[in-house]
């Protein structure tokens, strides 16, 4: 399923930092493996890199998976709409202003990885349930237009991206 090239009209330049960091080019391959690794990655780190910030205006670890969190299912619900034909433009949202609202740090880190899978494994459904015409359907968001298919894509890059930065600059 889906193992084509991602034709980069699918998506805003944008995202291409998210969808280059892929090595598999199979969708439903993608959300699992991201998820396996950066689960592989951060499920046993002490309390004390979970609150890390390697600088004074950037997340923590725990902020950083609430973030993943919120935006897998803001592409999700971006994805459903634009699958069922719904040619609403959706608004883009102030990464910030969600993760300073969420909570994050507060959080018990096995529940933020537990809602991590859950919404995952989630998302691999949705993806699953949506046909060949289903996921070349695009829509507009944030400004741009975007395909279904991207959306998948971008969500599997975009936690590649955030793991990337925690082995880089967390651990």
């Amino acid at each position: 399923m889906n193992s084509l090239f991602l034709p980069e009209n699918e998506y805003a330049p944008y995202y291409k930092q998210y969808i280059g960091t892929l090595k598999n080019v199979d969708l439903l391959d993608a959300l699992e493996t991201s998820l396996n690794e950066i689960l592989k990655t951060t499920t046993n780190l002490s309390d004390e890199k979970l609150t890390y910030r390697y600088a004074e205006d950037k997340w923590t670890i725990k902020q950083l998976i609430q973030h993943l969190i919120d935006t897998e299912r803001i592409l999700s619900y971006r994805a459903l709409r634009f699958s069922r034909n719904d040619a609403t433009e959706i608004h883009g949202f102030d990464e910030n202003w969600y993760v300073n609202n969420s909570n994050g740090n507060d959080r018990d880190f096995k529940d933020l990885l537990e809602e991590l899978t859950f919404v995952r494994k989630s998302s691999i459904s949705l993806f699953k349930s949506f046909t060949d015409e289903m996921l070349a359907l695009s829509g507009t968001a944030n400004g741009s237009d975007v395909t279904v298919r991207a959306l998948g894509f971008i969500i599997a890059g975009h936690q590649t991206h955030h793991l990337n930065i925690i082995k880089e600059r967390y651990l």
